[in-house]
């Protein structure tokens, strides 16, 4: 394994703070962060630009069947090649990702993309976060991590994040939007919310940032001697 960069996978529910984790490990190891958020971003622009029905699974999975995503690791994060062009940029308009949340639901799609995301984790070398990563994505990873964190502690970060504001949900109806979506992650029929059996739990609920990213260092080197 000394000679082979590990797969990363980290696991937890909504707000545990996992695209974070993802990001440090990713930078700190040299490993390519595999973005599901930005393929699917990028499907959907293919769609907006072919003018396809974002209710038609068969033909935006035919379309995503024959296009070339690539992701390419920056100092700032990734750099997303669609078919060989450049859409970093057009990945975070309003309309790309009001489209994503569309796309993604089709299961047709959503097993190409696993499929892609598999081919490009096959030699190692990348971290990957979701709610189903070490389960199902890449059940064989070298380093799983199920990052958690109690209902409270998530929605009271995920709050003061997005910062008060007019027309914002108050706090309270945050913490009740995180819990029944925890709901419904753990007991979805298809890959439900569960840690893998290999994963090493990390309770960031007492923790800090620091404290997180330390904790999470430490497993990556357990697991990946240098």
């Amino acid at each position: 394994m000394a000679d082979r960069k590990p797969v990363v996978a980290i696991d937890g529910p909504s707000g545990a703070g996992k695209s974070t984790i993802a990001t440090f490990l990713a930078k700190r190891f040299g490993l390519l962060n595999l973005e599901s958020g930005a393929m699917y971003r990028a499907v959907a622009l293919k769609a907006l630009r072919l003018g396809l029905p974002l209710d038609d699974e068969p033909a935006l999975a035919s379309m995503a069947e024959t296009m070339v995503i690539e992701l390419q690791p920056t100092e700032n994060g990734n750099r997303v090649l669609l078919d060989g062009e450049d859409v970093t940029a057009q990945l975070r308009e309003k309309d790309v990702t009001q489209a994503a949340s569309k796309v993604s639901v089709h299961p047709k799609v959503r097993a190409l993309m696993v499929a892609a995301q598999q081919r490009m984790g096959a030699q190692g070398g990348v971290v990957m976060e979701g709610r189903d990563i070490g389960t199902v994505v890449f059940p064989h990873a070298e380093v799983k991590i199920f990052l958690d964190a109690s209902a409270d502690a998530r929605g009271h970060r995920r709050f003061v994040q997005t910062g008060p504001s007019e027309g914002q949900p108050t706090e309270d109806a945050v913490k009740k939007e995180l819990r029944e979506r925890d709901e419904r992650d753990r007991n979805r029929t298809e890959s439900p919310l569960r840690p893998a059996e290999d994963a090493v739990l990390v309770d960031s609920t007492a923790l800090t940032l620091d404290e997180v990213k330390a904790r999470a260092e430490a497993i990556v080197l357990e697991k990946w001697p240098r």
